[in-house]
């Protein structure tokens, strides 16, 4: 297992994340029931082997279950016996919490509610990692990234990072982070995956100038990914898209990329699945990649990834594969900057 720093901090974390979406879901649960219902027994299988494998850093959100994940996490963690200073714990805020008003977004007072109640699911002092969820269109950035700041200053939370913000939107709050001298963001969790590139318009440039980790959601594409689907095929019993039909894809640019996974995994003897996690772990902006899993069959092939090596032209076939179209202003962009590229200039 490699391990990467949590964007610009001194703080190192695995570059497989253990997501907690599948633990919890109950037939009362909605989607969560879809996605996953591991409860305390298997919970604590999953979450013992992903640290034996060297994964320190686990993934978990209020919103998940309704609280149901982290409570499941925090006892697993008691169960196993796992020491607080080995483990790195992120959870999100935002999501709607109760039937009330203010029992969601990014406003002050939901935040310190809900940091609280975290904290006692997690059975926890401290969150290391707390991220906002989702981007409010109500609340003012300055009273969000106020509101963490305390959290940071009162050490109820370590680090402070965000999920699905535009990149116009993390550039302001990291501007007024420094101009105020708040804690800033440290990490972008994102949905990327070669089925899904979207993100390498703006979001990958902005975080490498910034010093963002990237934590990755859905590598799998909500297990488009995973070798059971293609072209014509039906649904797979029990699969999560049967159901949940969800991050949206362009399936026609899926299956071409499939096609030539299949073909790489052939190659290593390694599944479709493995491939598609091993593409994002070569990718330089990508600090971590999110794993979820139902049972420890998949979460064993998912932690292989980090075995998996790419070699130059395998990566360049799957880039091909999964390139995307072209768009305004980056094509404008790259025929006006053709003649700047970084090289020593020459006086003719």
């Amino acid at each position: 297992m490699k391990y990467k720093q949590l964007g610009r901090t001194g703080l190192f974390v695995s570059e497989i994340c253990l997501g907690t979406m599948t633990f919890g879901g109950s037939e009362s649960a909605g989607m969560w029931r879809a996605i996953g219902a591991l409860q305390q027994g298997e919970v604590d299988a999953i979450v013992g082997r992903a640290l034996e494998a060297g994964v320190n850093f686990i993934d978990t959100a209020d919103v998940y279950s309704f609280g149901e994940s982290e409570r499941l996490l925090g006892q697993s963690l008691k169960n196993l016996g796992v020491k607080r200073k080995d483990v790195v714990i992120a959870t999100k805020v935002y999501g709607e919490m109760g039937p009330r008003p203010n029992d969601r977004g990014a406003s002050r007072g939901h935040i310190m509610d809900s940091v609280q109640m975290s904290l006692e699911r997690l059975q926890t002092d401290h969150i290391d990692l707390y991220q906002i969820h989702a981007s409010d269109p109500v609340t003012p950035i300055e009273e969000t990234l106020r509101a963490l700041d305390d959290l940071v200053r009162q050490g109820l939370v370590r680090y402070v990072g965000v999920s699905n913000w535009q990149a116009w939107k993390i550039m302001k709050a990291l501007g007024i982070s420094e101009a105020r001298g708040y804690a800033r963001f440290e990490t972008l969790q994102a949905y990327y995956s070669i089925a899904g590139r979207d993100l390498e318009r703006e979001l990958a440039p902005m975080m490498a100038s910034e010093q963002l980790g990237l934590m990755v959601w859905s590598p799998l594409a909500g297990g488009l990914l995973s070798g059971k689907f293609g072209p014509g095929s039906n649904n797979p019993e029990g699969a999560r898209r049967t159901t949940f039909d969800f991050p949206p894809v362009d399936k026609d640019r899926a299956w071409k990329c499939v096609e030539v996974m299949r073909e790489v995994g052939e190659a290593h003897g390694v599944s479709v699945a493995r491939v598609a996690l091993a593409w994002l772990l070569h990718k330089p902006s990508v600090m971590s990649v999110i794993i979820g899993a139902k049972n420890t069959e998949q979460l064993e092939d998912n932690l292989a990834a980090a075995e998996l090596t790419l070699t130059a032209e395998e990566m360049a076939r799957l880039d091909e594969a999964s390139e995307l179209p072209a768009e305004y202003p980056g094509w404008m962009l790259a025929r006006q900057g053709a003649s700047r590229t970084p090289r020593p200039f020459q006086k003719g």
